[in-house]
């Protein structure tokens, strides 16, 4: 059947259209992308104001039709951090179905962490052992360890790139003082959870999500994407930590001429990048793995899972 994936996050809209059934890989068939940054439409209030529930009833509306004129069968629509963290959440989700029809499901921190180990592991497989798996979104950084398909930990924490540079870099580029600043803050926020994690023991293989890391490996020398899925892509701490100091001194314009980085994002690499060196270095990893499949896929695959079993 063809199945579409509607995700609502911090930074893009995106329905991913794909061919799947019960115990097949999910082909992708169709990608739709909206930039609407979410995060960065919230007041000083914490609520999503009327221009931007505006833009996002827009935006899901096209994306409703172009799940129509691909022939999607079933939609699944998901929300993650800044539609769950707005204080009026439940007033966009109305207002969204009301004018739509779609009914956003808001998928929690921990849940989204889930999930995203979730792909990883069908990715990677039994063979990969236990997994330690890092997704930096826009909203949230979601940590995950296990060696079965639910993790044994799994923890979201307010450290995603566009809600960094927004509340915490100022400045084109931004002052040394204020990297500094959320260098101590990113690291001070991710040490409280090393513990959750660090009595599992050792992973076997970490493993990275997200297009923050994509594109950090990327511009630390990985493949491009051009090459397929297949191609290993790795980041190595010890060239994200050269990268850091290089990022922090470039402007928005400066870093949009990097390899393999997107226009939209460019401005939030330097947040990203100083969660994932922090991760990196915190839990003791000198390099890992990029995984093409996220959360997603991850939702794709639960409900294949679900269809399987009824």
């Amino acid at each position: 059947m063809r199945l579409g994936v509607l995700d609502v996050g911090s930074n893009t809209v995106h329905l991913l259209v794909v061919d799947a059934h019960p115990g097949a890989r999910p082909l992708p068939a169709h990608s739709h992308k909206a930039d609407l940054r979410l995060a960065q439409l919230l007041d000083g209030s914490g609520a999503i104001g009327d221009d931007g529930i505006h833009k996002l009833v827009d935006v899901v509306r096209d994306a409703l039709q172009a799940a129509e004129d691909k022939g999607v069968e079933d939609l699944l629509p998901f929300a993650t951090s800044a539609v769950r963290e707005a204080t009026n959440a439940d007033d966009v989700l109305a207002r969204v179905e009301e004018e739509t029809g779609v009914r956003l499901q808001v998928v929690t921190g921990p849940e989204e962490a889930r999930l995203t180990f979730l792909a990883v592991r069908r990715w990677f497989g039994w063979s990969a052992g236990k997994l330690l798996v890092l997704d930096i979104g826009g909203g949230s950084l979601e940590i995950a360890y296990g060696i079965d398909e639910e993790p044994d930990a799994a923890v979201s924490l307010p450290l995603g790139a566009g809600r960094l540079t927004a509340g915490w870099l100022p400045g084109d580029p931004p002052a040394p003082d204020a990297v500094r600043t959320l260098r101590r803050h990113v690291r001070a926020e991710i040490a409280r959870t090393v513990g959750e994690f660090s009595r599992f023991g050792a992973p076997d293989h970490v493993v990275a999500t997200s297009k923050t890391f994509k594109q950090l490996a990327r511009i630390a020398g990985a493949a491009r994407s051009a090459e397929g899925l297949y191609v290993q892509r790795e980041l190595k701490r010890e060239s994200l930590e050269a990268w850091v100091p290089r990022l922090a001194g470039m402007t928005d314009d400066q870093r949009r001429e990097l390899p393999g980085v997107s226009e939209g994002r460019a401005g939030q690499l330097l947040a990203g990048a100083l969660v994932a060196e922090g991760a990196m270095d915190l839990f003791g990893v000198e390099s890992l793995e990029i995984c093409p499949w996220a959360l997603r896929e991850g939702v794709i695959l639960r409900r294949l899972d679900h269809m399987n079993s009824d």
